[in-house]
């Protein structure tokens, strides 16, 4: 191993072993979460361990979970906090407290319970709901927490506006919308539903997808097709490498089963599969992911790959929406 990569090895050691460190210790993730040179570090450490499993593949794992969540709570201090609260059987519901302003706001809130927990918890008001579609497993509370927060803003799509409970404020493809300080970009996303939105904070790297985007998967088609899904899909794959992908399901294991099937020889994704088996395997969660690694692992976002063609059987020539399509047709089968 050369200079550089040792170096890196070293940094992305040294990252995952502070990361764990402040997993298990609230006044050390309090002490991270104030510190932009933390965040840095995680940023980079993400993106060192995705260079060193493409140039190096098999010897190191995929970033653990404790990565992930000391690397939301260095972003908490400088940008945004994200907290997940889970909700019904496999369902995320995210937290987002822009605290220079002091506003909170929900995404995707399934039940109203859990979140006025996590609200109580935290000392925090809640001012606005941001929903990315109309599924009662992502609207379910709306309207409770209208009652129970007066003045409380329901944010949805425009798209899907008659669907979205209590609805106030109507955003579409190009918008842009601020909680506090913070921007959010507004991307039209169809094809899981037909007025399906995403929304990025480009100022916290984060991007919450609703059910376009899960971890190693995408959503099923129910109000659209593949190449409606396929172009929502490419709005999101530019965003930065480093961008955490928040998306609203715990489905990770079971994508990652499907997608070694249609990808066999990505190393990059036989050793993240065994590293969510171990994380489940000890109840941790999966979410948030990484677009980079993302972009690197999972098949719905990787038509264009060679080894993902021959594993759908995919005719030559065949345009990306249509390999896309094929893949979807093969994880609706498994």
């Amino acid at each position: 191993m050369d200079a550089r990569l040792l170096g890196a090895a070293l940094l992305a050691a040294v990252a995952a072993a502070l990361a764990r460190h402040a997993a298990r210790s609230p006044a050390l993730m309090r002490a991270l979460a104030g510190s932009g040179a933390a965040q840095r570090l995680h940023i980079l450490a993400g993106q060192v361990h995705s260079g060193l499993q493409r140039r190096l593949p098999g010897t190191f794992g995929p970033p653990t979970h404790a990565t992930r969540a000391a690397a939301t709570a260095s972003a908490a201090g400088a940008a945004m906090e994200v907290v997940r609260v889970p909700a019904l059987s496999d369902n995320y519901v995210w937290l987002l407290h822009e605290p220079t302003a002091g506003v909170t706001a929900v995404v995707d809130p399934a039940e109203a319970a859990p979140v006025e927990a996590a609200l109580r918890e935290r000392g925090w008001s809640l001012q606005y709901v941001l929903n990315t579609h109309h599924h009662h497993d992502h609207t379910g509370g709306n309207l409770a927490l209208k009652r129970q927060h007066p003045g409380l803003q329901v944010v949805g799509p425009r798209a899907d506006a008659a669907r979205i409970p209590g609805i106030d404020v109507q955003l579409g493809d190009g918008d842009r919308w601020a909680l506090g300080g913070q921007e959010m970009r507004v991307f039209d996303t169809p094809g899981h539903t037909r007025g399906h939105i995403s929304l990025w904070f480009p100022g916290a790297k984060a991007l919450f997808c609703g059910d376009t985007l899960f971890a190693l998967g995408c959503g099923r088609l129910f109000e659209g097709d593949p190449q409606t899904m396929w172009a929502s899909l490419s709005k999101l794959t530019p965003l930065p490498r480093d961008t955490l992908v928040y998306c609203a399901h715990e489905y990770t294991q079971s994508n990652a089963r499907f997608a070694v099937t249609v990808d066999p020889h990505n190393a990059a994704l036989a050793a993240r599969k065994a590293a969510i088996d171990e994380a489940r395997a000890r109840g941790e969660a999966t979410v948030p992911s990484l677009l980079g690694e993302e972009l690197d692992t999972n098949p719905f976002l990787r038509p264009h790959d060679a080894g993902v063609r021959t594993g759908v059987g995919a005719a030559p020539g065949a345009a990306d929406w249509e390999v896309f399509g094929a893949v979807r047709a093969a994880k609706d089968r498994f």
